[in-house]
């Protein structure tokens, strides 16, 4: 007898279950459950973010004394600007204008944003100073730093730091995208 190995296996097979028989269908059906209603998810999600956004630290001018640094050029986006004032950008590097004279601290400045510039630094952070050594005329350095910042075409935007940066006495500042040659 030339038998193929799947008729061996047929054949065990029916060996192997020949007193076996069928169950009878199930006569006990599960009770219908009604479909949970929907969630509107995405409205959940949106009522959360402004939760969280209410819950988070408020503007520096809302809670810090002191005149706040605040400009920007025409075309930033509202989302960009509040981002750069909440802090949201990764400082790439820092100045400190501490113990510098005005004109030593206009050439710094300017030193450090085209160093800036040249390396692609997008959010950079310089330190003012308060002002606690100024005369009564006020913080010297910040008023000049305003200035100095609002002529410059590689600057984008700036504001006054958080509390845990320097506050009032420091800025963050939005360098424009280095152009490839």
């Amino acid at each position: 007898m030339n038998s193929e190995p799947e008729d061996d296996d047929a054949r065990l097979f029916r060996e192997a279950v020949k007193g076996v028989r069928a169950r009878p269908p199930a006569q006990h059906v599960p009770p219908h459950r009604p479909r949970p209603a929907p969630r509107p998810l995405q409205q959940e999600a949106d009522d959360r973010a402004v939760l969280a956004e209410s819950l988070d630290e408020p503007d520096p001018e809302h809670y810090e004394g002191g005149d706040t640094l605040s400009y920007r050029t025409q075309g930033v986006q509202d989302a960009v600007f509040r981002r750069l004032r909440r802090g949201g950008y990764r400082v790439e590097a820092e100045l400190d204008l501490h113990g510098l004279n005005a004109t030593v601290a206009k050439h710094a400045v300017a030193r450090f944003l085209a160093d800036c510039q040249a390396l692609d630094r997008r959010c950079v952070r310089i330190i003012h100073g308060k002002g606690l050594r100024s005369p009564n005329t006020g913080p010297v350095l910040k008023a000049r730093l305003d200035g100095w910042l609002r002529k410059r075409r590689d600057v984008l935007a700036f504001v006054s730091a958080r509390v845990h940066h320097g506050g009032t006495g420091a800025v963050y500042v939005l360098m424009r995208r280095t152009t490839p040659d």
